[in-house]
């Protein structure tokens, strides 16, 4: 199964996604924004970033191109209930797997990962 970098500024969320991916085998990390998220992926060794778009200190959008800059072979899916915010990632898009619109519920979420580390 994947380890799996999850940067969300929701606590529940990021909690409850944590959760659901665990019970599906993978190995999951949590990171509260993208400064942090940043942090823990030059721990190194994450098969996905999973990340909101919008956050403080350092947004997904910003997170996803220093991800892929420094780990190209890492997947990244993104996360937003903002279409805007959905829009930003347009430039992203060759290097991302997929955005997830949120809410989602817990089936949607799961499948998109597994879609994203297939991919």
């Amino acid at each position: 199964m994947a380890k799996i970098l999850i940067t969300e500024d929701e606590d529940s969320l990021r909690t409850f996604v944590a959760r659901a991916l665990r019970l599906d085998g993978h190995e999951t990390e949590e990171a509260a924004d993208g400064a942090e998220g940043l942090e823990k992926l030059k721990l190194g060794g994450f098969d996905l970033l999973l990340s909101d778009i919008r956050m403080p200190v350092m947004d997904g959008i910003e997170l996803a191109h220093q991800a892929h800059s420094t780990w190209p072979g890492m997947k990244i899916l993104l996360m937003t209930g903002y279409a805007e915010q959905r829009e930003r990632a347009d430039d992203l898009m060759e290097k991302i797997v997929d955005v997830v619109a949120k809410p989602f519920a817990l089936p949607d979420i799961r499948k998109a990962v597994a879609r994203a580390l297939a991919a």
